[in-house]
């Protein structure tokens, strides 16, 4: 029934279904394209694309996030601009530009504020989600990064240059505003994990991440990983890793090696590690398949034609895939029976079956990096 509606919308239009037909969004997504400053909007049932979204700037480094309801994106690009997207109507219907360069932002567990991490002029700035109306206007003595949602509106962030974590509290009429302690030298992301308990640091100035009990009342930093590598020569850091891909399975922290080709294995109790993984390169994105013991992982510059996939249980590498050239991102269908794979230098974003690891479809795009589901409205830190 669902491709009978798109055959006759395709009457309407040479190129996507019409919008008034698209009255769900439980089974669509957002793909970036970063040449153009445009969003392609995908349908994972269809396996296609169903429209697109311009006039959204720099989305060099681009990322975005979804309010609860699914039907409004909210778009955080490296000019600084905050774009609000209509899923439905594929248009912007607000924007802003609140920063000279920013590099991520998140969005209130109930919906109701959207946070924005800046580089230049630092600090976090919030808006109402409604509106893009500022909120609040929060400071910092640098680069700020690791922008994570924590429930009961607040926001947890590092700052690059001073190492300094805050968690922001905007369930009052005031923000309030805790200084958590130094995560250490130079924090280059951060992640939240999949419960909200842990805010994980990963810090690139020094060897070591830092982990902060987020359902503590004074939460404090806990170092861990602070030897790893010691006894080796980092290689160069081609891309730093993406925080935001953090695997959390079996128990485990499955966590890129900075200036490494392997994967550390941490317990996530007592934050000892208990095993790693050579692998083709220096990974950028390690994400767990859901419903599964698997973690995919794509690497950096030159080496990122490739994708493995490990398991967890033992720490070995059991497939490894070539979909083609400059891969920056992968997304699994909600109970992991997809996997997309977006490869920028092709074109084309790839659809993988998992229990095959086969492909099964393509789409193509114009220059695609990130690739958001809508299921992610519904998940703490994304």
């Amino acid at each position: 029934m669902k491709r009978a509606f798109v055959m006759l919308a395709l009457c309407a239009s040479p190129l996507f279904t019409s919008p008034a037909l698209a009255d769900a969004t439980g089974d669509l997504g957002l793909v970036i394209e970063r040449a153009t400053g445009s969003l392609l909007v995908i349908d994972r049932s269809d396996h296609a694309a169903v429209g697109r979204v311009e006039g959204l700037g720099d989305l060099s480094h681009a990322s975005l996030t979804y309010s609860p309801d699914e039907r409004f994106a909210y778009v955080f690009g490296r000019d600084g601009g905050l774009s609000k997207v209509d899923m439905l109507e594929r248009t912007v219907v607000a924007r802003t530009v609140q920063a000279g360069n920013s590099i991520g932002g998140a969005i209130s567990d109930d919906g109701s504020l959207v946070a924005v991490s800046n580089y230049e002029p630092g600090g976090v700035k919030v808006f109402d989600a409604g509106t893009l109306g500022l909120v609040a206007d929060i400071p910092a003595e640098g680069k700020t990064i690791g922008l994570v949602d924590v429930p009961g509106r607040r926001f947890a962030w590092t700052v690059w240059d001073t190492g300094e974590v805050f968690l922001g509290d905007f369930a009052g009429a005031e923000p309030q505003i805790t200084a958590l302690g130094n995560a250490g030298k130079n924090p280059f992301d951060a992640v939240i994990t999949d419960d909200a308990h842990t805010y994980l640091v990963g810090l690139f100035g020094e060897k070591g991440v830092t982990a902060y009990d987020l359902w503590s009342d004074q939460p404090e930093p806990r170092k861990f990983l602070t030897d790893y590598g010691k006894t080796e020569e980092d290689m160069p850091v081609y891309k730093m890793p993406h925080l935001q891909g953090w695997a959390f399975t079996e128990g485990q922290y499955a966590l890129p090696a900075v200036g490494h080709h392997e994967l550390l294995w941490v317990d996530r109790a007592s934050l000892e590690e208990v095993a790693t993984t050579p692998v083709h390169g220096q990974p950028v994105f390690v994400i767990a398949q859901p419903a599964s013991p698997y973690v995919w992982v794509n690497f950096a510059t030159p080496l990122n034609d490739t994708v493995q996939v490990v398991d967890s249980r033992t720490h070995t590498v059991v497939a490894t895939l070539n979909p083609g050239k400059a891969v920056l991102h992968m997304e699994f269908a909600p109970r992991g029976a997809e996997v997309w794979i977006s490869s920028r230098d092709d074109n084309k974003v790839l659809i993988y079956d998992t229990r095959t690891r086969e492909k099964v479809a393509e789409i193509a795009a114009d220059a695609p990096s990130g690739i958001f589901f809508t299921a992610r409205a519904h998940q703490p830190g994304l």
